[in-house]
Formats: C-alpha cells, sequence, structure tokens
C-alpha cells in the first residue's frame, strides 16, 4: 500500500507539474526544449554510430533518472537544474567520443555523389575485372615503391573528405595505373610530397596536404606521411596507404590505427573492402581474380 500510495503521488506530481509548464507557456521555452532534443539526438546519434551500445544505454539511463529526480522532487530539483544536467551529461558522451564528432563535422562538408554514380568519377559502370585490375595496379605500385623506398602517401576516398583537402593539390581525375602512380610520387616530382586521393576507378588529386594528428603516442619512426595518415583517418571515412621513404615499410591506416607490414594478399583485401561493396551484388559473386 505505501509503494501505491507513493507511486500515485509521483503521478500527480508530474501532472501538477505539467499544468504547471502549459498554463505558463512561453515561446522561450519551444526553443529551449527543441534544443536539448536536438542535443540529445545528436549525442545519441554519436554513440549509435560508433556501436557504443552500452555507452548510449548509461546516457539514456542518466537523462530517466534526471528526470525522475525532477519530477519526484520538484522542490530541490528544478526545471533549471534537469536542463543542467542534459546538458552536462551530453558533453560527457561528446567528449569522451571527441574524435568522431570531428569527424562528423567533416562529413557535413563531403561532396555529393550522385546516387546513379559507380566505381568512377562518372556515371560509368565497371565490371568486377576493371576493378580487380584497379586493385592489382596499386598493389604493385604500392610494391614497387617499398622496394625503391620511394615515399607515398595513398587515400582510399569514398567521397568523404572536405573539398578544402582536394582544393589542396592538383585534380586530375584520370585512370589508374601502376605508373601513373610511381610517376606520381617519384622523388622531386612536383606533387611527391602531398598525399594522392584516389576516389573509386579514378586517381581524383594528388599533393594534397593533410591534417596531422595531434596524438603523440606513437612511435618515433613514424613522420609526417604517417602522422597525415593518422590524422585524415581520424576525421574522414577513407583507408591510408604509407609507403616509408626511410625503410620502404608499407603501412595501413584506418580510424587511426596503423597495421605495418602487410604483405600482398592483405593488401589486396584491403582493397577489396574498399572496392566490392561498390558494385552489384552478381559481380561481388564473381570473384575474378587478375594475376
Amino acid at each position: 500500500m505505501f509503494l501505491l500510495a507513493s507511486f500515485v503521488d509521483t503521478i500527480q506530481n508530474v501532472i501538477f507539474k505539467l499544468e504547471g509548464f502549459f498554463g505558463g507557456f512561453q515561446l522561450i521555452y519551444a526553443f529551449e526544449w527543441l534544443f536539448f532534443f536536438l542535443l540529445i539526438y545528436y549525442v545519441s546519434k554519436v554513440l549509435r554510430e560508433n556501436e557504443a551500445t552500452k555507452l548510449m544505454l548509461v546516457y539514456w539511463g542518466l537523462l530517466v533518472c534526471g528526470g525522475v529526480m525532477y519530477c519526484a522532487k520538484p522542490e530541490l530539483f528544478t526545471k533549471g537544474f534537469f536542463l543542467m544536467y542534459t546538458l552536462v551529461a551530453s558533453a560527457l558522451m561528446l567528449i569522451f567520443f571527441n574524435t568522431e564528432v570531428k569527424k562528423m563535422l567533416w562529413d557535413v562538408h563531403r561532396e555529393k555523389s550522385s546516387p546513379a554514380e559507380k566505381l568512377g568519377g562518372s556515371t560509368e559502370s565497371h565490371s568486377a575485372q576493371d576493378v580487380e585490375q584497379c586493385i592489382a595496379d596499386i598493389v604493385k605500385a604500392v610494391q614497387n615503391m617499398s622496394k625503391s623506398k620511394t615515399g607515398a602517401l595513398i587515400v582510399l576516398s569514398k567521397g568523404s573528405l572536405p573539398k578544402g583537402v582536394l582544393n589542396s593539390g592538383v585534380t586530375l581525375e584520370a585512370d589508374i595505373s601502376t605508373r601513373l602512380i610511381e610517376s606520381v610520387f617519384f622523388p622531386n616530382s612536383p606533387l611527391h610530397d602531398g598525399a594522392m586521393v584516389i576516389r573509386r576507378h579514378k586517381v581524383q588529386a594528388a599533393g594534397c596536404f593533410l591534417p596531422l594528428t595531434e596524438k603523440g603516442s606513437y612511435p618515433k619512426e613514424f613522420g609526417t606521411r604517417h602522422r597525415a595518415a593518422i590524422g585524415i583517418t581520424e576525421v574522414a571515412n577513407v583507408v591510408a596507404l604509407i609507403v616509408s621513404e626511410e625503410t620502404g615499410i608499407i603501412s595501413i591506416v584506418k580510424k587511426g590505427d596503423v597495421e605495418r607490414f602487410p604483405d600482398t594478399e592483405r593488401l589486396t583485401q584491403v582493397l577489396r573492402d574498399y572496392y566490392w561493396q561498390e558494385l552489384p551484388l552478381t559481380d561481388k559473386k564473381a570473384k575474378v581474380v587478375i594475376k
């Protein structure tokens, strides 16, 4: 009976507060609550897209607890307290995912691509054989540059790079080939110091400047290319391939994580992961390999 009476009192308090709120409603309240609803939505979106399910449950649990305190003890927990409580809880979640938030802000300015666009820079479609040829050319170029210790930085983009990055280089829109990739990174060539951007079936640009990572917990042998590759994968949905100028070591960078010494099979798999999700299902089943 005691629990039932307490529950009834709580419901009455909620109804009383709702009557008081809507009875003295002002336009500023609408903007105030809209802001906090949008904030909650944005934080939940960041957590969901980063598969932080448990953390999202914690976040919503904090919000529910705050709402219960606000409704159960209105004399102690005012509306201002509840809004500030929500703001602090949201800020904590965003701090945990500051890199992902930066990435989402960058993605707002990404290039818009046509739905009909396939593997190239135009609406032209490409077969599984074309894709495998692109993969073979990129792998061969990377391995050749590794043997000759030619420094290189290749970014595999799906259109998620800000225009500022692309505009910092030279637009090429050229078909992918081993000779083209090697010539761009040939020592003392005008574009060899920047990054090459490959988008689907084209070398989109070369000589591009990338943001450097702000983290300092990487090995000392990581030079500017490594820091640039890590930096761009932290803020954009891309994959970077690096060839070290000093050692010839090949590295793959995804979401700020560096994988070193990949063999031919691993490089091919990474490139297939990049290309094959763009192909129709029938072409994915073809499993064509060009040697």
